[in-house]
């Protein structure tokens, strides 16, 4: 504690406590401070509420919702810039569920940021980062290596990030399928509601996991979304209780605030800041003990919601849609800034309560107490052994990748694979044979029983979602899907690899098995012919944890998938065929393409002026291997070149490696690229997007070129696809004889 005059405050304020410094307006003590003020209710030997009837109870939690209140918008003021509204509705809930003992809170909303900066810097997580006062908190808000507009885990006590809405609730059941007896708490705002996945991925997850419970959606039901009303504002509450118990859920608890509204607001949702403080405390009073109800039916085995119903932007500078974000105007001097700050200001003896509640409340700052700031111990995999084929036999790729993740699979059994199309459909039935469809129905005939390792909802989002989520949570998983509409999974997919660039902890990769091909289908056409999420990787590998592989074959899979295993906080994703195609590489070749990028399948022993043939992909390599006689015929030296692992090939300045928290500085060095890629001219050949090419046409010399997939048509064959992309043995022939002439 030291002295000092608030700058700008509303009384003389003497012995302010140091945190506080960049509180431009302290309040006077609230009515009865003699009376629940004079000591924090937790502590280090009570962590959380007991008495919920005890007046003290409900006056420390308002407390600590307006202490959220102001700190959101002195931070956000200070760059006006930020989103106090969707928060400021639902502080009650929150400061109830921090009150109870509850951390490990996890949010839908990227939008609520600041609430939880506020919260993390209450209960002095945001030290671990430098933040030790207010004015840390404003100068650090929304900017680079600071706070961020929208959460991430690089923020110490944060569990996952959240960014595009219909993600959160995946971050919440992933956690809660690994810690059983933990509460998740997630925020859902009811703008984002309107997103389909939320409400059936839980419905599904609940089928599959019928006693997993312990994930708790706290709905902030305010009547807005971002800027207008929320399309389900005009429910009633009956209506909005059936819509939950309609979608499986056993107890829904609703607090309203406009039942205890004695300030005469007009229309469905108010401002219980407005109210008598008396009934203020009636209002939080109901808020804690909904709360402990919702938490309680939660953790014993009820699938359970809870809803508060208040004005969006409640107690902050503007009510509704318009409370959403602070524009340019928006200053700390902006009349409206000012005056919600000097209505929510706190005395300098309420900070240090709320400041020693927070601290206190479920044994520790967040940073130190929630369940992602510990490494998930796991257990050893082991050797994995691999199943060497002859060169020149025909095997499934994904079978052979499949044996391995049956054997990981019994190997630890918090490992789950997931898979929307089914994994028979993608040579990899055996998986399903080995650790079983989740499912509430045993059937043999199906490989389905109620504890089994494998999760097949019909949707790619809900696939991506838990098992990049079990990831992110430290644990082990694999996403299967059809390269044709992995796209609908992608968007937390790539949220999750973006946190784990930043993570302040190791944990698994997260690694995906992209099978069924554009060239693979054929009778199905267009609609399963959609190579162009390739391009979407291209992009992604600039980030730095970003590895995309294009083994050519059985041997080379099994090794491509033996390195995900070894490695932390990257994304990895696998694209191979269901189709028998032949062995064309050792396991030496594809650990030496691992490292380098590629390896060289063929070259002629003789001829004239080279021609290299850089290949991604594995089908594709019919064409260019029926190419070959012609290709030597015509006199010239043909190498032909597998790339694997293109992120190895880009230049170190071209990918944001050294900004990861787990680096990994390899590529392949101007000797290995020569060796593998300099000749007269160099012709890249894949069956999918170009852009994974971009590095070997980054950095080769010589004249160049390249065939790539076009679009999709239905075909009756592989061979008549690849005719209509112009990926033909002649094709590469006369494209060849272009380069060279």
């Amino acid at each position: 504690m030291h002295s000092r005059v608030g700058s700008g405050s509303m009384t003389a304020v003497t012995s302010v406590p140091r945190f506080c410094e960049g509180i431009q307006y302290f309040g006077n003590d609230w009515p009865d401070w003699d009376r629940y003020g004079q000591r924090p209710l937790l502590s280090t030997q009570q962590p959380a509420l007991t008495d919920l009837e005890a007046p003290e109870a409900a006056y420390q939690t308002l407390l600590y919702a307006d202490a959220l209140r102001y700190l959101i918008l002195q931070m956000t003021g200070s760059k006006a810039s930020g989103h106090p509204g969707g928060f400021a509705s639902q502080a009650e809930a929150y400061a109830a569920l921090v009150m109870l003992g509850h951390k490990n809170i996890i949010t839908e909303v990227g939008h609520h940021a600041p609430g939880f900066y506020a919260a993390l810097f209450l209960d002095r997580s945001l030290e671990k980062m430098g933040i030790y006062t207010v004015q840390d908190l404003r100068d650090r808000f929304r900017e680079k290596h600071g706070l961020l507009g929208h959460l991430s885990g690089y923020i110490p006590g944060v569990l996952a990030p959240a960014g595009p809405l219909g993600q959160g609730q995946h971050f919440a059941m992933a956690a809660a399928w690994l810690h059983r007896q933990t509460l998740f708490p997630f925020t859902l705002g009811d703008g984002g509601l309107g997103e389909p996945y939320v409400m059936s991925s839980m419905a599904h997850f609940h089928t599959a996991f019928p006693e997993v419970t312990n994930f708790l959606p706290v709905l902030v039901w305010n009547g807005f979304s971002q800027e207008h009303h929320s399309m389900v504002s005009r429910k009633t509450n009956p209506e909005m209780m059936a819509y939950w118990h309609g979608n499986g859920f056993q107890e829904v608890v609703l607090v309203d605030a406009k039942d205890f509204d004695d300030s005469g607001q007009e229309g469905d949702y108010v401002d219980s800041t407005q109210f008598s403080f008396g009934q203020r405390l009636a209002f939080v009073q109901a808020v804690l003990k909904g709360m402990q109800e919702a938490a309680r039916s939660a953790l014993a085995g009820n699938l359970t919601v809870f809803i508060l119903k208040q004005l969006k932007g409640a107690g902050v500078h503007a009510k509704g849609a318009k409370s959403h974000n602070l524009y340019a105007q928006h200053t700390l001097d902006n009349p409206d800034i000012v005056n919600a700050l000097k209505a929510r200001a706190l005395s300098p003896a309420a900070w240090e309560l709320v400041r020693q509640n927070s601290v206190a409340a479920a044994g520790g700052p967040a940073a130190e107490v929630v369940v992602t700031e510990q490494v998930l111990d796991l257990p050893p995999l082991g050797e994995i052994a691999l199943e060497a084929y002859a060169l020149g036999e025909s095997k499934v790729a994904t079978t052979a990748m499949g044996r391995m993740v049956a054997e990981v699979g019994q190997r630890d059994r918090r490992y789950l694979v997931t898979n929307a199309d089914g994994n028979e459909a993608s040579g990899i039935g055996n998986i399903n044979q080995a650790l079983k469809i989740i499912h509430p129905t045993t059937d043999p005939l199906y490989n389905q029983v109620p504890n089994g390792q494998v999760y097949e909802p019909l949707s790619e989002d809900a696939c991506a979602g838990l098992a990049a989520g079990l990831c992110l949570m430290g644990s082990r998983s694999l996403w299967c899907s059809y390269e044709s509409f992995a796209i609908n999974g992608l968007p937390i997919w790539q949220t999750v690899t973006q946190a784990m660039a930043e993570l302040r902890r190791p944990t698994p990769s997260t690694v995906t098995l992209f099978t069924a091909g554009a060239l693979e289908q054929g009778r199905n056409g267009w609609t399963h012919q959609r190579p162009e999420i390739e391009a979407y990787y291209g992009a992604l590998l600039r980030n730095g944890n970003i590895f995309v592989l294009f083994p050519p074959d059985a041997n080379s899979i099994q090794v491509c998938y033996r390195w995900a295993l070894t490695t932390q906080n990257k994304g990895i994703a696998i694209f191979a065929s269901k189709t028998p195609l032949p062995v064309r590489t050792t396991f030496a070749q594809t650990e030496q393409a691992l490292n380098e990028g590629a390896v060289t399948l063929y070259e002629s022993a003789s001829g004239g002026s080279t021609l290299v043939l850089a290949v991604l992909g594995d089908m594709i390599l019919q064409p260019v291997y029926s190419a070959l006689p012609q290709l030597e015929q015509l006199g010239y030296r043909v190498r032909i070149v597998s790339v694997i692992n293109p992120r190895r090939l880009y230049r170190p300045m071209d990918v944001a490696w050294h900004t990861c928290a787990e680096p990994d500085g390899g590529f392949a060095d101007e000797t290995t690229f020569q060796r593998l890629f300099d000749g007269d001219a160099l012709l890249g050949v894949t069956g999918g997007a170009s852009a994974l090419l971009e590095p070997v046409l980054l950095r080769a010399t010589c004249p160049r070129d390249l065939l790539a997939w076009q679009r999709g048509e239905t075909t009756a064959s592989a061979a008549e696809l690849m005719a209509y992309n112009g990926l033909t043995p002649e094709a590469i022939c006369d494209r060849a004889r272009s380069l060279l002439k």
